[in-house]
């Protein structure tokens, strides 16, 4: 292709150029060639910016190898599973079921906003598969498990536990994410003891893969406004039922069983009795007073009255073990008028 040449020069405008050349610098002729048009129906859109996910990220279904099933619960078995061209380690979810498309689409809706979520303390989603029917979800692999039946009855490593989880959850609520479904078996911990929350978001996804009356795993971490619609004026708050469940899995690691007098296995109803029409478990009186605090600041009845994750992550029971730079909350997101709970009566030997 040949270059456009400049327009000849004249006689005339030679002229013309020599005497305006004193009122204005020179231009470069090759600077002054017109630029092509575009008509505006053929513009073309600038590029999206790239993904953030690590380029070492699985994309390919075919790149993973199963290595053994590590868990299963209400619609969903998770496999440990290689990725051959890196040899990582991940988790894969396999969420089981025929969903039709409408249903299909809102779960991928909700996984891929589930994979902009980057926290220390929450299971990283990867990727997410549609294979052989069944929706698969590509996650974090956290190589010590789970903290189910777990017995922690020492204050200072509950407080850090307690710090992460509420790290985690703050993270997450900030994001307008509610989990549903927090419980000892969906904290998981590594090799480096930091603990991370699993799940989340998974309830939402799997409630709309079932019917109407089935229930997503066990009640016993639930709220009461969440089993009973007739309490709170029918009115539910996710963050609020979270900070219950929180409460209950705390007491739970505390104790060493679960704080009700029901089993967590029970039945139904001997459940939904146990939560909502009695008075919600408290800490023992041989409990510090910033722990039986919080365990109270969690387990109100009313969900209004509940600490946010912000003012949780701000309590004594957390900051008196904390190392000072631990913690971004600012502290003037916890009332500094809040006081502890009264200590114990004391209690008297009937012999």
């Amino acid at each position: 292709m040949k270059p456009i040449q400049p327009p000849p020069v004249t006689a005339s405008s030679s002229a013309a150029a020599s005497s305006s050349s004193s009122s204005r610098p020179r231009r470069r002729s090759d600077l002054s060639l017109p630029l092509p048009q575009r008509a505006p129906a053929l513009a073309v859109p600038l590029p999206l910016p790239p993904n953030s996910a690590p380029a070492s990220t699985p994309t390919s279904f075919a790149e993973l190898e199963r290595v053994n099933r590590i868990g299963s619960g209400s619609g969903g078995t998770v496999y440990k599973v290689l990725h051959r061209p890196t040899g990582k380690f991940y988790a894969l979810k396999v969420i089981h079921g025929t969903h039709d498309e409408s249903v299909r689409h809102q779960i991928c809706r909700e996984i891929e906003i589930l994979r902009g979520v980057d926290n220390q303390n929450v299971v990283r989603c990867h990727n997410l598969y549609d294979h052989n029917g069944e929706i698969q979800v590509l996650l974090e692999y956290v190589d010590k498990g789970s903290l189910e039946n777990i017995h922690i009855p020492d204050e200072r490593s509950l407080s850090d536990l307690t710090g992460q989880i509420l790290s985690g959850l703050y993270y997450l609520h900030k994001r307008k994410i509610v989990h549903r479904d927090i419980k000892p078996s969906n904290f998981l911990i590594n090799s480096s003891r930091t603990v991370k929350i699993a799940d989340f978001g998974v309830s939402r996804i799997l409630d709309q893969t079932m019917d109407a009356n089935s229930s997503v795993g066990t009640i016993a971490y639930m709220s009461p406004e969440r089993i009973n619609t007739d309490l709170n004026h029918g009115k539910y708050n996710g963050y609020a039922g979270d900070i219950w469940s929180l409460g209950v899995s705390i007491l739970e690691f505390y104790l060493g069983r679960f704080p009700f007098a029901v089993g967590r296995g029970g039945d139904w109803a001997s459940l939904m009795c146990a939560i909502c029409m009695s008075d919600p478990p408290e800490a023992p009186a041989t409990a510090s007073r910033e722990f039986r605090d919080f365990i109270s600041c969690c387990l109100q009845r009313d969900p209004s009255k509940r600490w946010t994750s912000a003012k949780l992550l701000r309590h004594p029971f957390i900051l008196q073990y904390a190392s000072p730079s631990s913690n971004s909350i600012t502290s003037n997101q916890v009332p500094q008028s809040h006081q502890l709970l009264p200590p114990p009566p004391p209690r008297f030997s009937s012999s």
